[in-house]
């Protein structure tokens, strides 16, 4: 018996001012499953993971989670995922550890917000104001959300913006450890990623977009 998909997008489609973004999206994801989302710059890609999160509602097509409609399960939904975009949305007023306390499940201890930034070599920096970080460690505080999370589909639209090659490892160990648990990741990166099976879908500007140009 074929094993239903965690995530099943069928004829995604979205109009802005009257005009189609992309070629109507369709795949599955699989609990194991990592999907980079390919395309040239203003394709849609932002766009197409916003559309995921239920952030934008589609023009027509649907999302099922686990076999599902997304809009009969949406608090299910919602409570699945983790969204981090491509600007990091830290408060500038609030600390490291502070940002992150705000940003993770309720349940998440100190020690366990002290261990994620140590993690994101943030270890030192828990009390310093985000405003006297550097961009790099803006970034560093958004994804330390990623080992306090307990969401099993990681959306990230590039994550790998201002961070180096060793916060890049760090990264993709702990993306490589959330699929080995059962979890799945759709990602937008121009970065090569050094992973085992990363599945690309390439996401097309549709004709009527081509047209306007």
């Amino acid at each position: 018996m074929p094993k239903t998909p965690l995530l099943s997008v069928d004829r995604l489609f979205f109009e802005r001012d009257d005009c189609n973004i992309f070629e109507p999206a369709s795949f599955n994801v699989e609990a194991g499953d990592i999907v980079q989302i390919e395309g040239p710059n203003g394709a849609g890609k932002t766009t197409l993971l916003r559309l995921l999160t239920s952030a934008l509602q589609p023009t027509s097509g649907s999302i099922l989670f686990s076999g599902e409609n997304i809009t009969d399960c949406h608090y299910e939904y919602l409570a699945s995922l983790l969204y981090i975009g491509h600007q990091p949305a830290v408060k500038m007023t609030l600390s490291a550890e502070e940002n992150l306390r705000w940003m993770s499940p309720a349940t998440t201890s100190a020690p366990e917000i002290d261990a994620a930034l140590a993690e994101v070599g943030l270890r030192g920096y828990e009390d310093v104001p985000c405003y006297s970080l550097s961009a790099g460690q803006h970034r560093r505080v958004a994804l330390a959300r990623l080992f306090t999370t307990e969401a099993k589909i990681w959306f990230l639209d590039e994550p790998f913006t201002a961070i180096d090659k060793q916060g890049v490892d760090i990264l993709q160990a702990r993306m490589g450890s959330h699929l080995a648990a059962g979890g799945c990741i759709l990602l937008s990166t121009h970065q090569d990623l050094a992973m085992d099976k990363v599945r690309k879908y390439s996401i097309e500007p549709h004709s009527d977009r081509e047209q306007q140009q």
